[in-house]
C-alpha cells in the first residue's frame, strides 16, 4: 500500500527592505512576511487560497534565495559542501587517531603516554583504545 504524498511547493524568500517577499511560482503567487519564521505559513495560505485546498494538505520547501545582492542560496549550498567536506575529514582524522591509539598501546605505551602523545587526557585515551576494541 502506497501512502499518499502531500503536494509539495517551493517558497521562493528574498529579503527586500523589512519585508521577506514569498514567491510561489508553482501558483504564480506572491506574498509577504515580516519575519522569516512567518514565510511557510503566508505560502502555506497563498497556495491555499490560490487553489481552494486545506492548508494542512500543502508541503512547503523554503528557499531563500537572496536578501540585497547577497545570494544566500549559492552561499548555503556552498556551506553544505564545506560541512560534509568537513565531516569526512572528522571521520578520517578520528580513525587516523584511533589507529595510532591503538599502535602505541601494542606497543606497551602508557594510556597517559598515548594520552600525551595525542594531545588528550589519558581518559580519552582509555576511550579511543576501547572503542576500537568494541569494533
Amino acid at each position: 500500500m502506497t501512502v499518499p504524498t502531500r503536494p509539495r511547493y517551493t517558497a521562493h524568500v528574498t529579503r527586500e527592505g523589512r519585508w521577506w517577499m514569498v514567491a510561489v511560482p508553482e501558483v504564480d503567487g506572491l506574498t509577504q512576511a515580516r519575519r522569516l519564521s512567518e514565510a511557510v505559513p503566508m505560502a502555506r495560505s497563498l497556495v491555499a487560497v490560490t487553489l481552494d485546498v486545506d492548508p494542512e494538505d500543502l508541503d512547503i520547501a523554503l528557499s531563500i534565495d537572496r536578501v540585497g545582492d547577497v545570494d544566500v542560496a549559492d552561499r548555503l549550498a556552498e556551506i553544505t559542501r564545506e560541512r560534509a567536506a568537513l565531516s569526512q575529514l572528522e571521520r578520517s582524522l578520528a580513525e587516523h587517531t584511533r589507529s595510532l591509539a591503538r599502535d602505541l598501546a601494542e606497543r606497551d605505551v602508557p594510556q597517559r603516554d598515548i594520552g600525551a602523545v595525542l594531545g588528550v587526557s589519558h581518559q580519552r585515551a582509555q576511550q579511543l583504545l576501547a572503542s576500537r576494541r568494541a569494533s
